[in-house]
């Protein structure tokens, strides 16, 4: 299951939109709107504020996600799969499958992004400023050009220097921000070793992290720092934005030697070759009397004959009331077998918990030469992860 809403298919690739976004959406309208509009327009009317505002946020957003398309397009023809897009409170995410074979296709993957967005900044104020001169006049100053500006011309002359910014602020050379990624490339191309390029950009990108933290506390102190300025509102968003990004490359980091100590072990090794089954007929009160409660399972396979047919979880019987159980059937509520993923018994294991994690599954049934062999469980990968020494580092 993924969280937040299906937006559309762009390319083949799925846009999804985070909840979260609401929150910087109508902070960024609130601003427009109640802030920065009638300060440079007192002559408009308040629906023509509040439209202007609503307008230029899902601009901005819109720019966010080309800027993620556009690493997910270079993505495919590097080899590099990136099945879904995801706009969350602090811009947007591409969920890739894998990593990049080589330096060269990392760089041209994280370089595209900034680039997109400097492009799309450039463009938007080059016309901004077009529209509002033909409009007005010739101005010597950006507060007199804005003020003069028509409701497309300010979209524009506000959206376009704030692309340029995300450009830039992309460009910090700390894991997982796209300069980072340039980082990565970088060393990797100089060390030969994608393990140690890793470790070296995430610790630059936790680095970065803890910087924006304290420079944002001190904001918040009422110190002015050059460049960041002071406050305690925008200091608090620079410490929550250097919060995010230390925890991200942390994570990003803890994901990648996961995947390294997983990438050649083949499924066959993690697996079940039996679990506690079920038949389709049964009702959901036998199941949970005579399997829930006395296994450890919590997805448990259905078998019609020899057949998997299904596989019914938890989760799926939480979605009927208690006093329906002695009616309703295992059939009824399971997922059917053609909904669900399978994994090769000799694939990598990385694979497998990648799989799991993307459809937010318990467990994969497993197949040898088409015919199913056993089952590989989240918590049985988790369990061998745990059996084996620390790598170095």
């Amino acid at each position: 299951m993924i969280a937040g809403l299906r937006l559309c298919r762009v390319f083949g690739i799925e846009i999804y939109v985070d909840w979260s976004l609401a929150i910087i959406f109508a902070l960024v309208a609130v601003g427009l709107g109640a802030g920065a509009l009638p300060r440079w327009h007192p002559e408009w009317s308040l629906l023509l504020d509040w439209t202007v505002a609503v307008i230029a946020a899902t601009a901005f957003f819109a720019s966010i996600l080309v800027h993620e398309l556009s690493h997910a397009l270079v993505g495919k023809l590097v080899g590099v799969n990136v099945p879904r897009i995801t706009l969350f409170v602090f811009g947007g995410m591409a969920h890739m499958h894998g990593e990049p074979s080589n330096p060269k296709a990392e760089l041209f993957m994280a370089a595209v992004g900034p680039l997109t967005s400097m492009f799309i900044g450039i463009l938007a104020s080059f016309i901004g400023v077009e529209l509002a001169v033909l409009a007005g006049g010739p101005v010597s100053e950006p507060e007199q050009l804005i003020r003069m500006a028509g409701p497309i011309a300010t979209i524009l002359l506000w959206l376009g220097p704030l692309n340029v910014m995300l450009a830039l602020f992309n460009l910090v050379p700390g894991f997982p921000l796209d300069g980072g990624r340039l980082l990565r490339a970088l060393l990797w191309w100089v060390t030969g070793s994608f393990d140690k390029a890793t470790r070296w950009a995430s610790g630059a990108g936790r680095a970065v992290g803890w910087g924006l933290m304290t420079v944002g506390l001190l904001m918040a102190f009422g110190f002015w720092v050059p460049f960041f300025g002071t406050g305690v509102g925008a200091g608090l968003w620079v410490a929550l934005i250097g919060w995010f990004l230390n925890h991200a490359a942390r994570a990003s980091y803890i994901a990648l030697r996961i995947r390294s100590r997983l990438a050649r072990v083949p499924v066959r090794e993690v697996m079940r070759s039996s679990l506690d089954t079920v038949v389709p007929d049964m009702p959901l009160a036998e199941l949970v009397r005579d399997h829930i409660m006395k296994t450890d399972q919590s997805s448990f396979p259905v078998i019609d004959g020899t057949n998997l047919v299904g596989v019914i979880s938890l989760r799926d019987i939480q979605l009927v009331e208690s006093g329906q159980w002695p009616s309703i059937t295992v059939r009824q509520v399971m997922t059917p077998s053609s909904e669900l993923p399978e994994i090769d018994v000799d694939a990598d294991a990385s694979k497998a918990l990648e799989c799991l994690a993307e459809r937010d599954l318990e467990q994969l049934p497993v197949v040898d030469h088409g015919q199913l062999s056993g089952f590989v469980r989240r918590q049985d990968i988790l369990k061998w992860l745990s059996l084996q020494p620390e790598p170095a580092v």
